[in-house]
């Protein structure tokens, strides 16, 4: 791999633990608190982590699946972050 490979593999598995993780405590808080804007806030970090997980994944599965398939599902997995940030800024907006 390319370092240019290796940074991304390396980020995106960051994104996927630290979003992975800030949305288990999200639902934790939701679930004590009972806010409705914690579930939403849940669902953006959960956004975070499948769009990470999906950029790591993209190199071990090159041999399985092909490669016109895994760019296709890397460049379209960039919606979860418009979707992600939207749902902050539905949960910043609601009352």
């Amino acid at each position: 791999m390319t370092l240019a490979q290796l940074i991304e593999q390396y980020v995106s598995l960051g994104i996927f633990i630290l979003a992975g993780g800030l949305s288990i405590l999200s639902v934790l808080a939701w679930r004590r608190e009972r806010d409705s804007r914690m579930r939403i806030v849940t669902l953006g970090y959960a956004m975070f982590a499948v769009y990470g997980l999906i950029v790591f994944l993209e190199y071990p599965l090159r041999p399985y699946i092909p490669y016109a398939t895994l760019e296709l599902l890397e460049h379209a997995s960039a919606i979860l972050i418009l979707g992600g940030l939207l749902t902050f800024f539905v949960a910043l907006t609601r009352d």
